[in-house]
């Protein structure tokens, strides 16, 4: 029974955290068609945002922790002018900027930093007894965040005018362009929010994991594995995918000893398996005609 409770706890968790990173990458790829692989990296930038603030500057955790959400926004939106903008319809080049992207913030904070870890305090402790189960708070306060955070998304995509300025961009840049909506600037907006959501779940996990120069790499391949088999640009695809896979990769770990380090290897085999057995994904969404 413990080991149960651990496992759904650490699945939920796992899968809820890299399901707010797929939403922002299927965001972003679905809008602008941006395969974004420094998406991860925002990721990591907004987690040592957090430890400088709380470590260095002597911020409040949950103070640090918005700050941090608020810079890594505006960083993304600066890299999307200074970067993507000019090459936005071409797959490959954004694809080989974004990857070089994320090898200079790697490097600036191996720089800086070295190659040590560190750890963040929690902005919530203790634990809750549920049974010969202990659940600490901080975890969660993680699902219980990610939930809000998919809720908000949704909401937002969903009822209000920038939401449906989105859609209609990710549906039909040329219809959305003719009734007046101005594509560069909702790209523009798209790379923020998706940005956003990767700082959001560095925010959750930085608490829990400790933070380091190369903690962008694994959740990358957890976030493409999720993206390929949820279906290119569905963010609900993403969502279950996510969760999906972070159960397997939990299950991996209770039951092998020591098999952490398979979890990417298990993200990688099913990214493969949907690739050529279901291209288009679990709602198959065909490459040329993504949908949000």
């Amino acid at each position: 029974m413990e080991t149960l409770t651990n496992l759904v706890i650490h699945g939920l968790l796992y899968g809820g955290m890299c399901a707010i990173l797929a939403v922002g990458f299927a965001l972003i790829f679905g809008v602008a068609k941006i395969v974004n692989m420094a998406h991860t990296a925002f990721y990591m930038v907004a987690s040592f945002i957090i430890f400088i603030g709380v470590s260095r500057v002597g911020l409040p955790v949950w103070l640090a922790s918005l700050v941090s959400i608020l810079l890594t926004c505006l960083l993304s939106v600066i890299c999307y002018k200074l970067f993507f903008e000019r090459v936005k319809h071409h797959e490959t080049a954004v694809m080989i900027i974004s990857v070089a992207l994320a090898m200079l913030f790697q490097e600036i904070f191996l720089l800086i930093f070295g190659g040590h870890y560190h750890g963040i305090p929690a902005l919530v402790k203790g634990f809750m007894d549920l049974g010969v189960v202990r659940i600490s708070y901080k975890n969660l306060f993680a699902l219980g965040f990610s939930l809000i955070t998919l809720l908000g998304l949704w909401l937002l995509l969903s009822k209000t005018r920038l939401g449906i300025a989105i859609r209609s961009v990710a549906q039909d840049r040329e219809v959305a362009n003719l009734v007046g909506i101005n594509i560069n600037h909702i790209y523009m907006i798209t790379m923020g929010i998706s940005a956003g959501l990767a700082a959001v779940a560095g925010a959750i996990v930085a608490p829990i994991f400790m933070v380091h120069p190369l903690m962008w790499m694994q959740p990358l391949v957890m976030v493409l594995a999720a993206v390929v088999l949820g279906g290119l640009g569905s963010i609900k695809g993403a969502v279950i995918a996510a969760l999906i896979l972070g159960f397997a990769e939990s299950l991996v770990i209770f039951l092998i000893p020591d098999g952490s380090f398979l979890r990417g290897a298990v993200s990688l085999a099913v990214m493969v398996v949907v690739l050529v057995i279901r291209p288009e994904g679990l709602y198959g969404v065909v490459f040329e005609e993504e949908r949000l």
